[in-house]
């Protein structure tokens, strides 16, 4: 399976069995599964989510947003619970409003599940780690 590095965008070719065993960057030696979200910038964002192998679940969100920083410690936990299963992301809209304006972001926090490059499911609202689990299970396969 190949693995975009959100920190040096190499791609990485993990086997799909070793996912949960905390595979490094061959290039950078950082962890390119983490088992918390990554941070996403204008210029990971496109490399990420198109040429991952895993899902990437994106939490568009901005620093002044009271249910997106209530939301934030629930995102963690669902990074963990979903660890080898998906890339859990965050996006912080005010500091990257071009990928929000282009990515049609309305309000936040929104929830963006995207396969191959494509958005296969949007949920907007904050919500705890079981439901966001709950959520994004049936598109993770």
């Amino acid at each position: 399976m190949e693995i975009v590095c959100v920190h040096c965008k190499s791609i990485n070719r993990v086997p799909a069995g070793r996912l949960q065993d905390g595979p490094v960057c061959g290039a950078c030696k950082q962890p390119i599964l983490p088992a918390e979200p990554v941070v996403l910038t204008a210029d990971s964002f496109d490399a990420v989510i198109a040429r991952n192998g895993l899902p990437v679940l994106v939490d568009f969100w901005a620093p002044w947003c009271g249910p997106c920083r209530s939301m934030a410690p629930m995102y963690a936990e669902a990074a963990r619970l979903l660890h080898g299963r998906a890339l859990l992301a965050k996006l912080d809209t005010e500091a990257q409003p071009a990928i929000a304006a282009r990515s049609g972001i309305r309000s936040i926090p929104t929830l963006a599940l995207f396969k191959a490059g494509h958005e296969v499911a949007r949920e907007a609202g904050a919500r705890p780690a079981q439901d966001i689990v709950r959520w994004a299970s049936p598109f993770l396969g």
